[in-house]
């Protein structure tokens, strides 16, 4: 299930300057720093995830409830998440496929 929240920024003015549809995948990506991207394997880092078990484990049911998902990793030690799949199944999902391309496009490493 996707859940779509909007995100509505207004200029100093009052004025409407953006209207944007907002994922839990887009607040979870703001939420963590980047390290990797290889097509089929992505490791983010978020502080907020040491010693955190119960939020790992909420990301944990989110990310990995998505069948073209194939693991998902967390270590609440490092704060690190590990998520591996089969890209040309992931990218048949349209949302999935706009959250790889930015991750892509914004990890500190690239393959």
């Amino acid at each position: 299930m996707t859940v779509f929240f909007t995100l509505v920024i207004i200029d100093k003015k009052g004025r409407l300057t953006h209207v944007l549809p907002v994922s839990k995948w887009d607040f979870i990506i703001r939420a963590v720093r980047i390290s990797s991207y290889l097509p089929g394997r992505i490791r983010l880092y978020s502080r907020k995830l040491v010693g955190n078990a119960e939020l790992a484990g909420k990301i944990y049911a989110y990310v990995a409830s998505y069948r073209e998902i194939d693991k998902v990793e967390i270590n609440i030690v490092t704060g690190s998440v590990l998520i591996l799949y089969r890209p040309q199944a992931l990218r048949s999902n349209a949302e999935l496929a706009r959250v790889e391309q930015y991750i892509m496009n914004h990890a500190e490493r690239r393959g």
